[in-house]
């Protein structure tokens, strides 16, 4: 299955669906609702693609969204290339949070503000949705508890992310985490490692990676974070970014007003999102 959540013409309200080619299939409640009801409810009204607007898959999230960084060998490499530092790899995943403010949707606008950050960058990275609540989960059960994959582009405020010293301030300014455009179920997806991940800016490729290169595939993650800590259904994992990012580069590029970014991953989809300045 590939839910989605929307909007109809001339309503705001926030609705699930069901992806089906150029139709979108309305059902009961919320993806948060699905995700604990275990099934989904009667089918309703149909919408074509074209005529709704797309919404975070879980527009507003009960907890922040849990984020990996420092997963793929060559990011860890760009990264110390760029700070002129000696490449280290992390023995053990290394966490931080997006706050629940900086979720936005696939093809909305990422508000830039002048006053607070020069050096907006790109992340392309896979999520996973957490399904079944579970703590001290062990790697062999960890895919079990996934109820499905999307989308999300980590934005990064690379000079406040410097400034502060640690990673959560430069990496959750409103809008800062897109995330979509749907949540597809492990049935239909398959399994996560060996899924091809690409940025582009203005039509530029920009990432160009594959999950079987993380330092830490999906189970290990679920595994570690669990430990001694339980997570929810409906929880949101990032699991890092390839190689590619703007601070990255020679020299270094960050996103101006009006910038592209098309963020995309083998089997679910293609987000959408203009960088819009203002201060």
């Amino acid at each position: 299955m590939r839910y989605l959540t929307f909007s109809a013409p001339g309503d705001p309200m926030a609705r699930l669906g069901i992806l089906e080619g150029d139709r979108v299939v309305t059902l009961p409640g919320s993806l948060a609702d699905l995700i604990h009801a275990g099934k989904p409810g009667p089918r309703g009204r149909e919408y074509g693609t074209d005529d709704i607007r797309w919404h975070a898959p879980i527009p507003r999230p009960s907890k922040n969204v849990f984020c990996v960084g420092r997963n793929y060998l060559t990011h860890i490499e760009e990264g110390a290339r760029a700070r002129g530092v000696e490449v280290k790899i992390p023995g053990a995943p290394v966490f931080f949070t997006k706050a629940p403010t900086a979720v936005t949707g696939p093809f909305d606008d990422i508000p830039w503000d002048r006053s607070v950050t020069n050096q907006v960058d790109w992340e392309a990275e896979l999520g996973v949705v957490i399904g079944k609540t579970g703590r001290n989960i062990p790697k062999t059960a960890a895919l079990d508890h996934v109820f499905g994959y999307t989308v999300i582009n980590d934005v990064t405020a690379r000079d406040v992310q410097n400034k502060h010293f640690q990673f959560f301030k430069g990496k959750t300014l409103d809008g800062f985490c897109p995330i979509g455009p749907v949540v597809v179920t492990p049935d239909e997806f398959g399994h996560p490692q060996g899924k091809h991940l690409s940025l582009k800016v203005n039509g530029v490729l920009k990432q160009n990676g594959n999950t079987r290169d993380m330092i830490f595939a999906v189970d290990e993650i679920i595994a570690s974070l669990s430990h001694g800590m339980t997570l929810e259904a409906g929880d949101i994992i990032a699991c890092g970014t390839p190689d590619g990012c703007g601070f990255g580069r020679t020299p270094p590029e960050f996103l101006q007003d009006g910038d592209i970014m098309e963020t995309a991953i083998e089997g679910i989809g293609t987000m959408r999102n203009r960088i819009a300045a203002h201060s």
